[in-house]
């Protein structure tokens, strides 16, 4: 897997400020995307346990929420086993931090409801670390500036612990 960026301090992708971890590699491929670069899996830098010694010394202070999950696409498959041990190792050093995620796959999707190639066999497991999932594609004619923590308006905001518990989509932003 290869990183095309990581902001720390960053503002904008999630609640309380955090690390944005933008993974390589997306098909989805949405029309005035802002992060086309990033669809292409050889772009940045390969993951190492450097970039992880980073992205962990980053989350350290007390005023770091946690973590976000961006791309490219974190569910595309070929990202999902590094980004499963890495966000198990996350969650076990930083249990108090949350991990966001923002993907164009919807939960129905990753979770094998629908028919997608973001079902693996460890996405569910990878779902179950992360506490809030931003899911869908960016439509451009759905888009929103005026939207907390999305771009078009058939995105979702969802709290994953609660839509796990209750079987049903719980929005976290409602």
């Amino acid at each position: 897997m290869n990183v095309a960026e990581i902001k720390t301090n960053d503002i904008a992708n999630g609640e309380g400020v955090r690390t944005s971890l933008f993974v390589s590699g997306c098909r989805h491929h949405c029309p005035d995307c802002f992060n086309y670069m990033a669809w292409d899996f050889e772009y940045g830098n390969p993951f190492t346990e450097e970039t992880v010694n980073y992205i962990f010394d980053s989350v350290k202070p007390t005023w770091i929420a946690g973590l976000s999950l961006l791309g490219g696409e974190p569910f595309e498959p070929e990202n999902q086993p590094i980004l499963l041990d890495f966000i198990k190792r996350f969650k076990k050093e930083f249990p108090l931090k949350t991990i966001w995620c923002y993907s164009g796959f919807t939960i129905e999707e990753i979770t094998g409801k629908k028919e997608s190639r973001a079902y693996t066999d460890i996405s569910t497991e990878m779902l179950k670390l992360i506490d809030v999932l931003v899911d869908g594609k960016f439509i451009k004619e759905q888009k929103n500036i005026s939207l907390k923590f999305r771009g078009s308006e058939n995105q979702r905001v969802i709290d994953v612990k609660k839509t796990i518990e209750s079987n049903k989509i719980v929005l976290y932003l409602d």
